[in-house]
C-alpha cells in the first residue's frame, strides 16, 4: 500500500530545518505553511483513541518493513505519544538516506495541550 499523497499543511514557526525541531504550539493553523506527511509511529490502538487529523500511521514496529512505502523527497514529520518513539523513527528514515524529516516535539500528548484541546489524552 502506497502512502497518500494528500499533504498536511500545519503553521511553522521560524525557518529552521533542525531535524528534530518541530514544535506542537506551532501547530494551531493547518490551513497555513508548507505540506508534509505527519507519520504516526504509535500503535493502533493509540491511535484509534487519538490522532491527529490527516495523519498516517505506521506503526514504528512495522517502519522498516515498510519504509518503500514512503516519499524520501517528501518532508515528514514523526509523532508518537511523547516524542520517544517518533525520535527512533526518525532515526530510522535518515539512516535510509531521507533528509527531509522532523519529530513533533512532544508528541500527541504535547499537541492535544498545546494546538487541539479536542484530542484526548491517554497515559
Amino acid at each position: 500500500m502506497k502512502i497518500p499523497k494528500e499533504p498536511c499543511h500545519f503553521e511553522r514557526k521560524g525557518a529552521g530545518r533542525d531535524l528534530s525541531d518541530f514544535t506542537p504550539g506551532t501547530q494551531k493553523k493547518k490551513d497555513r505553511g508548507e505540506p508534509f506527511l505527519l507519520l504516526d509511529v504509535r500503535e493502533q490502538v493509540e491511535f484509534d483513541f487519538a490522532r491527529i487529523p490527516d495523519s498516517v500511521l505506521i506503526p514504528l514496529s512495522q517502519l522498516p518493513s515498510r519504509i518503500g512505502e514512503l516519499d524520501p523527497e517528501q518532508e515528514i514529520v514523526t509523532v508518537c505519544h511523547h516524542g520517544v518513539r517518533s525520535l527512533t523513527a526518525l532515526g530510522i528514515l535518515v539512516k535510509n538516506g531521507f533528509t527531509n524529516v522532523k519529530n513533533l516535539t512532544g508528541g500527541i500528548d504535547a499537541y492535544s495541550v498545546t494546538a487541539d484541546p479536542s484530542i484526548p489524552r491517554y497515559r
